[in-house]
């Protein structure tokens, strides 16, 4: 599927972005389509947090586009974003602590309809049994994977059509990280796309349908995720950089 698909959810066009003068992205594209599964994969300062961030209009881009939906989001800032269903999870379990559990949800539901806030409560938690337990319990009460699973839940509030997660195992042990991906299979067995950064390759490809990889600000490699030979083209991708598709 060519990136410009028109069935794609979400079509990246050749960004650019960065901070002040100093320039991140150069010329990155990518597509996403409803219900899939993508990884984004790269060393330490490849942009893939700044790309997550350029995507759901948290940082302004330089060149090219960004369309959701067949939409262009150039304009819509994150608000926007998340009305539309583009809904970005950052990196670091970016919760209230001294709040319950259920505040932080209603806090992310802010601008919903009241009648619809306990509606969609109720159905974050249901992806997350552990922490429905401890729904009075303060954030700060939580494990840091339970603090993972609520900062998830936050983003399913808004009853997101593609969510992008920004390394949801960083900091986590093993079980819990086996626990938060998988909350990304259940979300794409429900038919939620997601945008999943991840350090932990082995683990991010098994929920995965596709793959990009990123290096220096430069998407290198595109792959299915099952694809034979992958670690080899992925270590040849992160530091030879030959674009690969």
């Amino acid at each position: 599927m060519p990136i410009s698909d028109p069935d794609a959810l979400l079509e990246v066009s050749r960004i650019e972005a960065g901070y002040g003068k100093i320039s991140v992205l150069h010329g990155v594209s990518l597509r996403i389509a409803a219900g899939e599964v993508v990884s984004l994969l790269g060393p330490n300062g490849a942009g893939k947090t700044t790309l997550l961030r350029a995507i759901t209009g948290l940082l302004p881009l330089t060149a090219g586009t960004v369309r959701f939906d067949g939409r262009d989001m150039r304009d819509a800032g994150p608000r926007g974003s998340a009305r539309a269903g583009l809904v970005h999870v950052v990196e670091g379990h970016r919760i209230f602590t001294q709040l319950s559990v259920t505040d932080n949800l209603l806090l992310a539901a802010y601008d919903l309809p009241r009648r619809e806030r306990p509606v969609r409560i109720e159905e974050a938690l249901a992806a997350f049994p552990e922490i429905a337990a401890k729904r009075h319990d303060r954030g700060g009460a939580l494990s840091g994977g339970q603090q993972q699973m609520l900062a998830v839940a936050q983003g399913l509030v808004r009853r997101p059509r593609l969510l992008l997660l920004d390394e949801p195992s960083a900091g986590l042990s093993p079980v819990l990280v086996g626990r938060v991906l998988g909350a990304v299979a259940d979300l794409r067995a429900a038919g939620t796309a997601v945008l999943l950064v991840e350090q932990l390759i082995d683990k991010a490809l098994a929920v995965s349908d596709r793959v990009y990889a990123m290096a220096q600000g430069r998407v290198v490699l595109e792959a299915k995720a099952d694809e034979s030979g992958l670690h080899e083209r992925l270590e040849r991708a992160y530091f030879g950089q030959t674009v690969e598709a």
